[in-house]
């Protein structure tokens, strides 16, 4: 790439109309790394910072592993780590950059951009977050199952950067969206925390039939009962159909993590439950969701419908979800749930009226969390487009 070469971004900010000019990243800026060794862990110590900890949210500092003061002392010899500074993933899980806003800690197999030189850190962050960078890391990242970008690869990232004044203009721009993601995030997620607590209150604890909260009139036990005398199965009605064979519709086309595409026609059509049957991708919040309409399901995810005057779906979907599903499991990497597994889970449930009392109060709780995510994803989106535009 020619040193003499100049582009501009398709949107800026008004009064900038220079043009911007290729740089280099390891001359304009102190790139280091952290360390590559493996020192002992101890249940008291400084933390040593790797790519786990590196978040869209910033650091994780709960789940960190604790170093001597001996070897916390020969990292920072080497690569310490000040405010200001950007961090991210250099083996495994590659980028996920961090703006640090804190200190005291050390940093294994982690890039270290220093603050300084002719590049803002404010500006750095959004391109190692742009599609630029993402070719870079596709087109020289080196192993299949253990990624790996080598520290000269990314002195060697060329890059076109404004003035000063515009970078700080964009750092700044960004960072407001980013703490928008962030608030909205949290709403999102007080949300999610707040329906996982009433879960656990309105369900009853292992060894106990009743609940510890419960609507005004409700007293009975709650009855011990298999899913198959809750709930009928309709996963003979489910069509698989490759991407290249779908024609776009209005239908959702369901697999096991939820909505794949849409599509033409329908597999089902009513209130249901869709269960995971195998690659789901969370095994801890195990992919179990309420639908109601024209559905194509593929064959990926079980499909159960409530009993008439039995179960009410809306009740079940959250008796499923506040059940440990793992030990139900069978296989490896893509674990499965059998059929005839599932169909023989039992569950704890009231008569249909607590049923439906409960499966609607969580319905609210499920539109709530709907309409955060979609806030959320909204954001990122707007962002996303922004990041397309603003960079070259």
């Amino acid at each position: 790439m020619s040193q003499s070469k100049k582009l501009i971004p398709k949107r800026r900010f008004k009064g900038f109309i220079e043009d911007w000019i290729l740089s280099i990243l390891g001359i304009s800026k102190d790139v280091r790394d952290g360390t590559h060794d493996s020192p002992s862990y101890y249940k008291k110590g400084f933390p040593l910072i790797t790519s786990k900890n590196l978040t869209d949210s910033g650091l994780d500092m709960d789940n960190v592993s604790l170093i001597s003061q001996s070897d916390f002392d020969t990292i920072n010899k080497r690569s310490k780590v000040n405010s200001g500074d950007i961090l991210f993933g250099m083996i495994g899980t590659i980028g996920n950059p961090v703006l640090v806003n804190q200190d005291n800690f050390a940093i294994k197999n982690v890039a270290l951009i220093k603050e300084g030189g002719e590049i803002l850190n404010i500006f750095l962050l959004q391109v190692f977050k742009s599609k630029i960078f993402d070719k870079y890391i596709s087109s020289q990242h080196v192993g299949n199952t253990q990624k790996f970008l080598a520290l000269s690869k990314i002195r060697e990232l060329n890059l076109f950067i404004p003035s000063i004044k515009e970078q700080t203009k964009i750092g700044e721009f960004f960072k407001k969206l980013d703490n928008l993601i962030s608030t909205q995030q949290k709403k999102l997620e007080k949300a999610k925390t707040l329906k996982s607590a009433y879960l656990r209150e309105m369900f009853p604890n292992e060894g106990e039939l009743k609940p510890r909260l419960r609507f005004i009139g409700f007293t009975k036990d709650w009855y011990i009962k298999e899913i198959n005398n809750l709930a009928n199965r309709y996963d003979n009605l489910r069509i698989p159909i490759t991407a290249s064979n779908r024609k776009v519709g209005l239908t959702p086309y369901y697999g096991a993590n939820g909505i794949q595409d849409h599509v033409q026609g329908f597999t089902h059509d009513g209130e249901y439950i869709l269960i995971a049957e195998d690659g789901a991708n969370d095994f801890k919040n195990y992919p179990v969701q309420y639908v109601k309409g024209k559905i194509w399901v593929n064959n990926h995810a079980h499909v159960l419908q409530g009993k008439t005057g039995i179960c009410d779906n809306k009740f079940l979907m959250n008796a499923f979800k506040n059940i440990n599903i793992e030990p139900y499991l069978v296989g490896g990497s893509r674990a499965k749930l059998n059929s005839d597994t599932m169909m023989n889970i039992t569950l704890k449930v009231p008569n249909q009226p607590e049923q439906t009392k409960i499966g609607n109060f969580f319905k609210l709780f499920d539109d709530k969390i709907a309409l955060e995510q979609k806030k959320l994803d909204k954001l990122k989106n707007i962002k996303q487009a922004y990041l397309n535009e603003m960079f070259v």
